[in-house]
């Protein structure tokens, strides 16, 4: 298997008469599987259930069939959609001798007609042409994710698991209110420490205390919310933890939090979701940086017509997301870097959709200016930095 990695196409020579090459499509309970084997006139299609034994054993059943003919098989490649299942079945084919590759679902080129007819074994034939079309080298039929380690898949849970916390915490919240807005009150504030001390005291518009079932559902809505407030603290302070016992002159992502960290005005719960949704991955330059965060723009220009359609975001919304807002603070606290200014200078009409618009450009900008800064240490200019602890 070949060391080296490029999502657009394979590296290695395809020598298609000594390869199997296999395509699963997959449902929560089947997986349908075509493969091209060498001497075989036929294009095998089996339907399994989802378990990765009986794949593993089609799959050398095949090769054996394939050496029956007088044909030396030295590599079986399999490829499937990225989708529930996620990486670990590559990773258990790798370890098996079996290449394994997990393409991106969005980068096949499917028909244009409005209505097409749509089948297992239709999008099994759709994903072969494009998996033997990036195994032979060539590029643009489809593209391929890296399979992150287990290790990486799971230094990613905390940051991922306190977003749902947040999300769950904000829609407690907004439920209550909206309870109490039916009986006129909107002073209410249940992220309060004391909430659920004063939930007893309210008064209704007419001046009646809460009825008892209102009372009821208000006080499990707040146990809730007590139970998950005390979740993100104790992933926060995991997160802190481990930060802290990590040696001084490690260089891998727990330095690259602290680093990013140091920059006045982001935060450890950001500069943590930037390093493991994207500065731990190899990523070849600045271009594939953006692109990843699909934080670049969709021109669409046919003949004369020329317009931009907005972002791409074919990326990480996460990070998307997550960057849109840093660069709204980042022009609060970093005023006098060189960033900052360049923001100022492009949207000194005042205007807002001048502003909405650049700035995705300065999240653009300010990624890569962080991904500099964990990869070379080459400080964005006018950036203040806190001390290193």
């Amino acid at each position: 298997m070949s060391q080296s990695f490029d999502a657009s196409k394979s590296l290695t020579t395809l020598e298609q008469d000594n390869t199997v090459i296999a395509v699963i499509e997959m449902s929560q309970s089947k997986w349908l599987v075509a493969a091209v084997v060498p001497g075989v006139k036929r294009q095998p299609l089996k339907k399994l259930q989802a378990d990765e034994e009986a794949l593993l054993k089609l799959l050398y059943r095949w090769r054996t069939e394939a050496g029956q003919t007088g044909r030396e098989i030295k590599r079986v490649v399999v490829a499937y959609e990225a989708g529930r299942d996620g990486f670990w079945l590559a990773r258990w084919l790798r370890t098996r001798g079996v290449e394994a590759y997990v393409i991106h679902p969005a980068s096949i080129a499917v028909s244009r007609e409005h209505r097409r007819a749509k089948t297992d074994r239709l999008d099994t034939e759709l994903l072969m042409r494009a998996f033997l079309g990036w195994l032979r080298g060539e590029k643009r039929h489809c593209s391929m994710a890296a399979v992150p380690a287990a290790e990486e898949e799971d230094a990613r849970r905390p940051n991922r698991e306190r977003e749902n916390l947040v999300t769950e915490r904000t829609r407690i919240a907004n439920q209550m209110k909206a309870i109490l807005a039916r009986f006129g009150i909107r002073s209410f504030k249940p992220t309060l420490r004391k909430a659920a001390e004063k939930l007893d005291g309210l008064r209704t518009a007419e001046g009646t205390p809460l009825l008892e079932n209102t009372r009821a559902e208000l006080s499990r809505h707040l146990a809730r919310l007590r139970v998950v407030r005390e979740q993100i603290r104790a992933i926060e302070q995991e997160r802190l933890h481990k930060l802290a016992a990590a040696p001084a002159d490690e260089n891998g992502p727990h330095a690259m939090v602290r680093l990013i960290a140091r920059v006045f005005g982001v935060g450890v719960e950001t500069a943590d979701m930037l390093v493991n949704e994207v500065f731990a991955r190899h990523l070849r330059d600045r271009k594939a940086v953006a692109r990843y965060a699909g934080l670049t723009g969709s021109p669409d220009e046919s003949g004369k017509r020329r317009r931009e359609r907005g972002l791409a975001r074919a990326g990480n919304a996460r990070v998307r997301r997550g960057m849109i807002q840093l660069a709204w603070c980042f022009i609060r606290f970093q005023k006098d870097s060189a960033l900052a200014k360049w923001f100022d200078l492009r949207t000194a009409d005042g205007r807002g959709s001048t502003r909405k618009t650049m700035i995705v450009a300065l999240a653009r900008k300010l990624l890569i200016a962080l991904w500099r800064l964990v990869t070379t240490g080459e400080v964005p200019e006018g950036v203040i930095l806190r001390p290193a602890a």
